[in-house]
């Protein structure tokens, strides 16, 4: 029970963190294109690649790779609106801004997770 009760805490702490990050951007740069989304995913790709580069060959404690990789970072990233925003731009045949997304997003995660790592393991 101990561990679903972390992995809450850090899911909650999260979704709060995308939301205030997806509201700043929506506000800063408009609902043209899905850049709140971009942005969380490529931060949070980042992110868990950093933090596994340093819990990875340390003995941390379970507990915390469950708070922050499992439950924040989980419920941060945006896997599923990601998708919904690809669908939405392709029924408003809005192909090239969905390419672009699509594939930019893949691209820019990619190295946002392997400069994450690579950070890590500097650490």
């Amino acid at each position: 029970m101990r561990h679903f009760l972390i992995v809450g805490l850090g899911g909650f702490l999260g979704a709060n963190a995308r939301y205030f990050l997806e509201s700043w951007a929506l506000k800063r740069f408009g609902s043209h294109f899905p850049y709140g989304t971009l942005i969380v995913n490529v931060s949070g790709s980042f992110l868990l690649g950093l933090f596994v580069a340093i819990v990875m060959n340390k003995d941390w404690n379970y507990e915390l790779r469950l708070l922050v990789a499992t439950g924040f970072l989980g419920a941060f990233t945006t896997f599923s609106t990601y998708q919904y925003h690809i669908l939405q731009m392709l029924h408003e045949h809005r192909y090239l801004p969905a390419l672009t997304y699509t594939f930019g997003s893949l691209l820019i995660g990619f190295v946002a997770v392997s400069l994450g790592f690579w950070l890590g393991q500097k650490v």
